[in-house]
């Protein structure tokens, strides 16, 4: 849907985005990940045109591909309070291409998609915080956009409206649109997203659907009953794969082979065996290994 080739942008001095390149695939959720000042917000904002790069281009994929139509949240929401939800709602319809005569019926939609019609008459500077989120979620969704772009979706919710949110992006995701959101929160990125990109200082660090991304690095988790003490090192000379961590010893890549080798050594030296569990990477430690 959307291409970045050798794309560079900054502010000044300071470089934003250096010589990136990546596509967001049509249909996919695409989760941005990455430290503070990574450039998560300034990627959507080169997607959204709402800056334009200072190298390199932004595209659509494809032969003669048109612009996708764009909806976009950003991170900071900022609305009139005096304004009521509806008002709010038909302001922006206005100014978006929806045609005049379709505004009710846009604005409608809205409010439908994120559960909002109790308050389609309340102003908003009276609405709860998850309230204006999916007032945000609702304006990006005004004239059915093909291309969602969404920046820190559930900023500042409780774990509830975290949940709420989610929701509305996996029944977008249904519908077949296209997603791109930029999050700090890896729980919610490895739920809702099918695909993941790691930013650091401006450059793409990782780029990896997120099926397989969390396929690679499969380990083997053995937990026993005590510390091993000074018998660690004798267990972790036995192959470079092999690591303890408190009462838990894993085993990656060839090591997980001597499964039945480790095992009769920790039950020979007197030691229980908790559980013994085959686990698959995790977001988190794929983020640990990429920003560290």
């Amino acid at each position: 849907m959307i291409e970045f080739k050798k794309v560079t942008k900054s502010y000044h001095s300071l470089i934003a985005l250096s010589s990136v390149d990546l596509s967001i695939p049509k249909g996919e959720v695409v989760g941005l990940l990455g430290p503070n000042g990574a450039g998560k917000s300034t990627l959507i904002k080169l997607i959204a045109g709402i800056v334009n790069p200072t190298a390199g281009e932004v595209r659509a994929m494809g032969a003669n591909a048109d612009w996708p139509s764009i909806g976009y949240k950003p991170e900071r929401l900022v609305f009139p309070g005096n304004q009521t939800t509806n008002q709010y709602l038909e302001m922006i319809a206005g100014l978006s291409n929806v045609g005049r005569q379709q505004v009710d019926i846009a604005v409608l939609e809205g409010l439908s998609r994120v559960n909002l019609f109790s308050a389609a008459t309340r102003p908003i500077k009276n609405l709860s915080k998850g309230m204006r989120q999916r007032l945000g979620l609702a304006q990006a969704l005004l004239g059915n956009p093909e291309l969602i772009l969404l920046d820190e979706p559930t900023n500042g919710l409780d774990p509830e409206g975290q949940e709420e949110i989610q929701s509305y992006i996996r029944a977008l995701h249904r519908d077949g649109k296209t997603i791109v959101m930029a999050s700090h929160r890896l729980e919610e990125v490895t739920r809702v997203c099918t695909h993941v990109i790691i930013l650091k200082k401006g450059e793409v660090e990782y780029n990896e659907a997120m099926a397989k991304a969390l396929s690679l690095r499969p380990h083997i988790a053995i937990q026993i009953d005590r510390p091993l003490g000074d018998a660690s090192r004798l267990l972790t000379q036995i192959h470079e794969d092999v690591f303890v961590d408190g009462v838990e010893i894993i085993l990656r890549n060839e090591a997980m082979a001597m499964r039945r080798q480790i095992l009769s050594m920790l039950i020979n030296q007197g030691h229980d065996v908790i559980t013994v569990e085959q686990r698959m990477a995790t977001l988190a430690e794929i983020y640990s290994g990429v920003v560290k």
